[in-house]
């Protein structure tokens, strides 16, 4: 590893267990301020950090590869995303931040469906936390088996101690500093993620000679990389718009908007938040495309042959972003640009992890085990928590498999079919019942796994392949939720009576 990579690293991890001890002096030691920041987010840090948790790795290393193959003919998921996001800020964000606040302070999603529907079977809580503490388990050690996959192949340690190096960090500053340390790390790598995405295209532009060569190397090329409709079908097309669904439903985005100081505040979330992400998705867009560019002309600089197959060409095409990096740049910025993908990977995984132990704490120690447990003691068990579920992460990550690994990517079409219109609907209907509400999550999450792993085939193609399966799964839990609401009895005079009470305290808030 070059020395100046080496330095690079070093300042990046020391700046992330300096913020979690800053977390940990700083903020209190209640549940609520472990668990939610003591809702006291402002709004940068709540946008920046919605945004770093949401996009991971994917955001510097799979959509640039995307690009790098197909061009723009892959632009809807980053239109999809985009008007996804968009309207998460619009219609759930404020609503969610009073809501959980009324609703006997909420702190996590499974508490909030119980408060909302005064559910005393716990039902509601029970299966909504565990498809969050199933899922985001698997979720995290995808996480870390990225970054130790990072540390392999472009840092040269073995995978085992990179694999370590990842978890370690991250479970020390989630450890100690909890909601306030990762949303203020998610702040400081959405903030390195968004630079970086600016510095590659811009120099490989730059080395390329600009607008004229670069535009007639692409018209040279085997495909047109500048058609959005090349190759695309209208499934296609809807599958990939249709990721934006998913927004409405992710634990670890949406908890973002619970903890904010007000709601008066996310106008200026909301600007930050989509200009970060409208931008960085461009600034990915461009290094696939550039990137393409600069591989097919500049034949005489193409990295290191780590990189190259045995024609002398990209090996993998996600690879991208750290071979320019690598190439364009001293070693000591470009230990930064890599430095850069790391942040995206630890965002997330910091993130499910902190949601994952909530959960594991308020959900399952606190409703079941320990009703009585005070503040300072849900605290450790909070901390414990992410140890517990950090060391499952790592055992799976240190074998993985393909089914894991296929199931942690289907996982944002899960959360987005099983809570997404759940969410929605209890915070616009009224009479939205608990019977609607616990089908209507069974029925997407069921919906979503027929749909992957039913053995239908259709002229020889899965399910998945013509469309995806959060289209049918959101689509059938909204038409069960409504369906079941209407054919139960009404919501109780004191489940109706919380609901007017939210909506002027809603209309408060916003005065």
């Amino acid at each position: 590893m070059e020395t100046g990579t080496l330095i690079s690293l070093a300042i990046y991890f020391l700046a992330m267990l300096g913020i979690g001890l800053y977390a940990y002096r700083t903020s209190t030691s209640d549940v609520s301020g472990y668990m939610l920041g003591g809702r006291q987010l402002g709004p940068g840090v709540t946008a920046l950090s919605a945004g770093a948790s949401d996009m991971s790795g994917w955001m510097l290393m799979g959509l640039p590869g995307a690009f790098f193959v197909a061009g723009f003919s892959e632009v809807w998921i980053a239109i999809g995303l985009t008007v996804g996001a968009y309207l998460n800020y619009l219609i759930v964000a404020p609503r969610l931040r009073t809501y959980t606040h009324v609703a006997k302070d909420s702190i996590t999603l499974p508490d909030y469906f119980e408060n909302r529907f005064n559910d005393q079977s716990r039902a509601l809580r029970l299966v909504s936390a565990v498809v969050i503490i199933v899922f985001f388990t698997l979720y995290t050690a995808a996480g870390v088996y990225a970054g130790g996959t990072l540390f392999l192949n472009a840092f040269g340690l073995n995978y085992e101690t990179g694999l370590l190096i990842t978890a370690g960090v991250v479970v020390a500053y989630t450890l100690f500093g909890g909601f306030l340390a990762v949303s203020m790390t998610d702040f400081v790598q959405g903030c390195i993620m968004f630079i970086a995405l600016i510095m590659v295209p811009v120099a490989a532009f730059i080395i390329l000679g600009g607008s004229e060569p670069v535009m007639q190397e692409i018209a040279r090329m085997d495909q047109p990389m500048l058609n959005p409709l090349h190759g695309a079908t209208v499934l296609g097309v809807i599958s990939l718009l249709a990721w934006g669904l998913g927004y409405f439903g992710q634990p670890h985005i949406i908890v973002r908007f619970m903890a904010i100081r007000s709601i008066k505040d996310f106008k200026m979330a909301r600007r930050i938040g989509m200009s970060w992400m409208i931008i960085a998705l461009i600034g990915a867009m461009l290094t696939g495309i550039i990137g393409a560019v600069y591989m097919a002309t500049q034949t005489g600089n193409l990295g290191p042959a780590a990189y190259l197959d045995e024609h002398g060409q990209l090996a993998d095409s996600e690879t991208i972003f750290i071979v320019l990096s690598q190439i364009l740049f001293h070693p000591l910025v470009g230990g930064f640009l890599l430095a850069a993908i790391l942040a995206a990977i630890m965002s997330t995984i910091s993130s499910q992890l902190l949601v994952t132990s909530s959960s594991l704490t308020k959900d399952f120690y606190l409703a079941f085990m320990r009703r009585d447990a005070s503040d300072s003691e849900q605290v450790l068990v909070g901390r414990i928590s992410v140890v517990i579920v950090a060391a499952v992460a790592i055992a799976l990550s240190l074998n993985p498999s393909q089914n894991l690994l296929s199931q942690v990517g289907n996982a944002w079409a899960g959360f987005g079919a099983a809570f997404g219109p759940l969410i929605i609907f209890s915070l616009y209907w009224k009479r939205m019942t608990y019977a609607g509400a616990l089908s209507g999550m069974l029925v997407g999450a069921g919906t979503v796994l027929f749909w992957i792993y039913a053995p239908i085939t259709i002229a020889g193609e899965t399910l998945s392949s013509y469309v995806y399966e959060i289209v049918p799964g959101t689509l059938l839990s909204a038409i069960t939720i409504v369906l079941v609401s209407k054919l139960s009895a009404e919501p109780s005079a004191s489940i109706l009576q919380d609901f007017d009470k939210m909506e002027r305290r809603l209309k408060t808030d916003m005065d």
